[in-house]
């Protein structure tokens, strides 16, 4: 997969950062989808079988939080690549699933960015 043609479902319940993030993805061509929650991620991945990349936070309200949610995406599609964020700092990496990247909020866009082009070369 080139990097630039990369789907990401971004799932963050905090519209200002989830839009914010849509623009910067969108801004360098990358084809951004969105989710306000766990549940709306998972009807969205049901739907679509093109999307290569889930950018979830962690703490959302809903049925599931972001680490439940990564690791449900990862059973139905074990080549997923998956980034995790969230503002708890000290945050035990043995509760991520595994090739998973970890980013600390707030993060600059430039980060975001250099985790994708990572996961997709």
């Amino acid at each position: 997969m080139e990097p630039r043609n990369a789907v990401i479902l971004i799932v963050e319940d905090e519209p200002l950062v989830r839009f914010s993030t849509l623009d910067a993805l969108e801004e360098v061509g990358y084809t951004a989808l969105e989710a306000g929650s766990a549940d709306e991620a998972m009807v969205l991945f049901r739907n679509r079988a093109d999307i290569d990349i889930l950018f979830t936070d962690i703490n959302m309200a809903g049925s599931m939080d972001g680490l439940q949610l990564a690791q449900r995406i990862r059973a139905i599609r074990p080549s997923i690549r998956i980034i995790i964020t969230s503002g708890v700092v000290n945050l035990d990496p043995m509760l991520l699933p595994a090739n998973t990247v970890f980013l600390p909020k707030p993060y600059p866009h430039d980060q975001l960015l250099a985790s994708i082009y990572e996961l997709t070369r």
